[in-house]
């Protein structure tokens, strides 16, 4: 099932939103996340846009899909 979310972050320790090899970023911590949720499957998030190093959004949307199926209260 995919999922939409739309979500903010403090971008002050990241080194911006795309995966970048050996650097933290937003999507490689949201892949973590999500992965997490759907059994330890690596899984993939997409996202409307990106930011740089240090940069910080409100209203960010992605989405992604898992495996598995869950209530919404679940997966929160």
């Amino acid at each position: 099932m995919r999922y939409k979310i739309i979500f903010s972050y403090d971008g002050t320790n990241f080194n911006g939103y795309q995966s970048q090899p050996k650097l933290r970023t937003v999507q490689s911590e949201l892949e973590k996340a999500v992965s997490y949720l759907n059994k330890q499957t690596p899984t993939s998030v997409s996202s409307s846009g990106r930011t740089d190093k240090g940069v910080h959004a409100i209203g960010a949307v992605a989405h992604f899909d898992l495996n598995i199926n869950n209530t919404i209260d679940k997966i929160k």
